[in-house]
This record gives C-alpha cells, structure tokens and sequence, in this order.
C-alpha cells in the first residue's frame, strides 16, 4: 500500500487587520497579523490511481472540484508534471465561512502531504507559486511560524519569532458573512471620509501589546449589520477578556483571558447563555508539519 501523509490543518485569527487601498488587480492592499491557534481539521493524503478523489467528514464542503483541498493536490501535480492521482481524506471541525481561515489551511496541508509524498525540496518555489494563485491566507498556512505579519492581499509574509501560548475563547455565532460582501460595506463606510489608512510596522513581543494593537477595520461595520457579532464582542469583554476582537471579515470573534481555566469556564457558560458554538482555544508556539506513515 502506498505510504499516507498526515497533518492537522490550524484555523487563524488575525490579531490585527487593516484594509489598505484597492489595487489594479480588483484585490485590497492588507497589512495584518495571523496567529494559527489549535483548532484544527485534520488531513491525510495518499497518492495512487487516477484523478483527484476527496472525502469528507464533519461538515458539507459542497462539490469536490470547488474545495481548496481537492484544487490544491490537483494543481500541485499538474505543476510538477505527476501524472498520478491521490485520495484526500478531509475532517472538519473549523467552521466555515467564519474568517478562520479553514479552506485555506486544508489547501495548504495539501500542498504539504503532497509535497512531501513527492519528495520535493523544501522550499520549492512551484509549491509556493500553487499556494499564492488558490488564495491569500493559503501561504501563511504553509509557513514556518504561527505568527506572521501578512502584506500584499496577504501573501507576502514576514514570520515572526512566536508569542508564548495564549488562552483564547473563540465564539462562532450562527451567521454567515461574505468577504464580498464585508468590503463593499467598508468601502462604502469610508466613501467621503479621510480615506485608506496608511500601513504600520508591528511586531508584538508580548501579548499586552498585542491588547494594545489590536484592531479590525471590518468589525465596525460587520457589527452594525449583523447584531450576533456585537452580541458575541460585547459578552467576551463582559467575562473580563483583555481584549475582544473579530477575525478576518467574520463572523467569528475571540477574547484573550488569562490562563486555560478561565477560559474553559467563560466558553461553557458563553455557549450556554449564547447557543452557539464557544470553544476555550490555545495559540500554536509551532506550526504542525506532515508526517508520512
């Protein structure tokens, strides 16, 4: 039997957003920071037989073809001339359409299983050319560090020497929020206004300054229009969170608190008082790497 690729594949927060200019491409400039934490999908790749099969646990991705998954494995073994096929086994957890990156990071575990299975260099600038065309977050994912600040639409990474483990409490109200969506409604808030914000250099050493930089351009008007993201802000800063803040686009939101117990204890209660999914997570110090049995 042909040796399987493991990995699990992390979600991400950002721990700071902002949304820059509109670029020639119809992209937006972004200068943001991503945090994996250890939420996590897992995925097991084996190659042999024709074409690209996927399966999947845990949730309903929709066809194949369209999943980051399957279109990665596809991509990467066109691109290195692999004339064989492979079969995916995807188990979500990572909710979807929540700005926690979950598509993105079992895209890039792909890449790695596949990567590895092939016996590619490390390194290997085709893996990085796939990552870089199936989506922004897609490189991040495949990158050394847990931390790193995102430019560019997000991939073109500086990593950064991680932060120690942190307890957060992650809440996934029940709404779904479309990135399209999230920035028509930014850059029709800022229509007559002072304009696109300019970058700025940030590389927290500790997560007091993280509390201090913390920000979301999208989360004033992801909160306004949708009262479930406001709710779920508005009760981690109320169960005493340093700091309480939306990621990505949404519609997931996270507050940081002081160790793992307080934050098992503030995620039973949110999830009873709320109903909707609050779960205690850790930030990753180090990222998962794919192991071949």
């Amino acid at each position: 039997m042909s040796p399987t690729a493991f990995v699990s594949a992390p979600a991400k927060v950002n721990l700071r957003l902002r949304v820059l200019g509109r670029r020639t491409d119809g992209y937006h400039d972004i200068d943001t920071l991503f945090q994996a934490i250890d939420l996590t999908d897992d995925v097991s790749v084996r190659l042999g037989g024709p074409g690209v099969r996927l399966d999947v646990a845990g949730a309903d991705v929709g066809p194949p073809e369209g999943n980051l998954a399957y279109r990665a494995a596809a991509r990467l073994m066109a691109e290195v001339g692999f004339d064989g096929g492979c079969d995916i086994r995807l188990v979500k957890r990572i909710p979807a359409g929540a700005g926690l990156g979950g598509g993105s990071s079992d895209g890039a575990a792909v890449l790695g299983c596949v990567a590895r299975l092939l016996a590619l260099a490390q390194g290997d600038a085709r893996v990085a050319r796939v990552a870089a065309e199936l989506g922004s977050d897609v490189p991040f994912f495949l990158g050394a560090s847990p931390l790193a600040h995102g430019r560019g639409r997000g991939e073109l990474l500086e990593p950064l020497e991680p932060l120690p483990a942190a307890d957060l409490v992650l809440v996934s109200p029940s709404v779904h929020v479309s990135t399209a969506a999230a920035y028509e409604a930014l850059s029709s808030s800022r229509r007559g206004g002072p304009g696109t914000p300019e970058p700025e250099a940030h590389e927290p050493r500790s997560w007091a300054e993280v509390a201090a930089l913390a920000s979301n351009d999208f989360q004033p008007v992801i909160a306004a229009a949708h009262p479930e993201v406001r709710r779920a802000l508005h009760a981690l800063e109320s169960a005493g969170a340093s700091f309480a803040l939306m990621s990505g686009s949404g519609s997931s939101v996270f507050g940081h608190f002081p160790d793992a117990a307080n934050a098992e204890g503030v995620a039973a209660r949110l999830t009873a008082e709320l109903g909707w999914p609050c779960r205690a997570v850790r930030t990753l110090e180090v990222m998962p790497e794919p192991r071949v049995a």
